[in-house]
């Protein structure tokens, strides 16, 4: 083995040590893309997402996050902020991405002027509690993968343009149903075996 080959698997042992160490910032700079997934699709005529820098290491210092101790993202709080247009419009709506803030508690978008769907992805998010999507411009069902969220207490999703029909178990359950007025193509609660889950759509 010449000089140069040990030289090379003696960087790459270092390296791979570095990222070994880094690992739990690795987590954080997957939310910190996710996040910076949701801004790239956003006018924000305000700048208040002017300090969201995917260079650094993690979203934890940006304005409107909440991180816990572990560095992990625990609130989004971007209601009635002036935002508008697509939430990435490859995507069609909310980033699929944002389903991998494993720690989220709270999501608030509410009051802006937002369009696109709602992504089943954000049945991920298993921590989730608070959910805010009121007074935008979103279109389309409300996803079945919220069903499975049993920390979910509040879900707000009025003054949209949503279709189809209003989930009735899971979380669904205790939410009161003018928290979905508002939607003129949204049917009311489903009657499981009896209305179409595609009503309006």
């Amino acid at each position: 083995m010449g000089i140069s080959e040990k030289s090379l698997l003696g960087s790459l042992a270092v390296a791979a040590a570095m990222l070994a160490m880094l690992s739990p910032s690795a987590s954080s700079n997957s939310e910190g893309d996710a996040l910076y997934s949701l801004r790239r699709g956003l006018t924000d005529p305000d700048n208040v997402l002017q300090s969201w820098d995917p260079t650094l290491v993690n979203p934890c210092t940006w304005f409107h996050i909440t991180c816990n101790q572990d560095n992990r993202v625990t609130r989004v709080d971007l209601g009635n902020s002036n935002l508008s247009g697509h939430l990435a419009p490859d995507l069609g709506g909310i980033p699929a991405e944002v389903g991998n803030l494993k720690s989220l508690i709270s999501l608030d978008l509410y009051n802006n002027n937002i369009s696109g769907t709602i992504p089943p992805a954000l049945g991920k998010l298993k921590s989730l509690v608070f959910l805010r999507l009121n007074d935008n411009k979103l279109t389309g069902r409300i996803p079945r993968e919220l069903t499975g969220l049993s920390t979910l207490k509040v879900l707000e999703v009025s003054n949209n343009d949503l279709c189809g029909t209003i989930p009735t178990n899971g979380p669904f359950e205790h939410i009161p149903l003018n928290n979905f007025e508002n939607n003129p193509r949204l049917e009311g609660p489903e009657l499981l075996g009896l209305a179409s889950y595609d009503t309006n759509c």
